[in-house]
């Protein structure tokens, strides 16, 4: 149950020691620091924050401005610490997604969120709409004519948007890419992904193989992961599945990762059926100790 806390400061500030000693005041044990723009992408200390937070535990700012760059930002942090099992807390904003109250302004936070997506769509359509009854033609008149210049940039800027939204999003789903990467196919990384909770990206094989080289590329990854995955024997797959769930999730008894190879991963039996047994996978955990995947106990 430890209070985590995150300050940040803008490039032309000072430093940190305000937020700080307010952190440190409401008794956080850890204090993770960026100095970055409100508007910037790059935090790599609250993606840090953010994978040290545990269950039960809360991550801490001085004002919410401190950590999110938008509302939706902040919906997001908020409902990651959610699927963890963990909080979030503002010293001097109402939010403390721990009680009721403050989980009924996160409620709220997302409603205005959502209307104000729906009155940019709805403005967005209205001003192409009124340029079209003026004789104007939508879109860029360079691409029109196919000019090398702008369809350089519009790639380029394509790039660069797929890749930040990456960056948002990889704590959720790159650990577990850089946990079972190489020594797993990525047939069967992909699995694992499809069933965390709550559902992260949408993706498909080829299109996680392709964020996973481009956080490489971009220097955000471990190259290993790009590594190819070794030929392994059935048996000794699926006791990787299971050491690695017990490393993450040390709590899980034998009936929840049955539950997890049959309904969320459909991993097939020895014998080929779909309903694991807790006594089939305590054989599971057994081999994954003869394999030295897990201490002996």
């Amino acid at each position: 149950m430890a209070l985590i806390g995150y300050a940040r400061v803008s490039t032309d500030e000072q430093d940190t020691a305000a937020q700080h000693d307010a952190l440190l005041g409401q008794g956080c044990v850890l204090i993770f620091e960026d100095k970055a723009s409100g508007a910037s992408k790059e935090r790599p200390n609250l993606a840090r924050a953010l994978e040290r937070v545990g269950s039960g535990d809360t991550l801490l700012v001085v004002r919410i401005d401190r950590l999110a760059r938008s509302l939706s930002h902040l919906l997001e942090i908020v409902e990651t610490l959610r699927a963890k099992g963990a909080y979030f807390r503002s010293i001097n904003d109402p939010i403390d997604t721990s009680s009721a109250q403050g989980m009924l302004m996160t409620q709220m936070l997302g409603a205005f969120a959502e209307f104000e997506r729906a009155l940019i769509r709805e403005r967005t359509r209205a001003g192409i709409k009124a340029a079209v009854a003026r004789g104007a033609k939508p879109g860029n008149p360079k691409m029109r004519v196919r000019d090398p210049d702008a369809i350089r940039e519009i790639r380029a800027s394509h790039k660069e948007r797929h890749l930040n939204e990456l960056l948002d999003g990889r704590h959720r789903w790159l650990p577990t890419v850089q946990r079972l990467r190489p020594h797993l196919p990525w047939s069967l990384v992909l699995r694992q992904i499809r069933a965390l909770s709550p559902p992260v990206r949408s993706f498909s094989e080829r299109t996680l193989v392709k964020a996973c080289r481009s956080l490489v590329h971009a220097g955000y990854a471990d190259p290993v992961i790009l590594q190819a995955a070794p030929r392994l024997p059935p048996d000794s797959r699926v006791a990787r599945l299971v050491a690695d769930r017990l490393k993450t999730q040390p709590q899980s008894s034998l009936r929840e990762i049955a539950a997890w190879l049959s309904r969320d991963l459909r991993e097939p039996t020895p014998r080929g059926g779909l309903a694991w047994s807790p006594e089939g996978v305590s054989r599971v955990v057994e081999q994954a100790r003869g394999l030295n995947l897990l201490e002996r106990g």
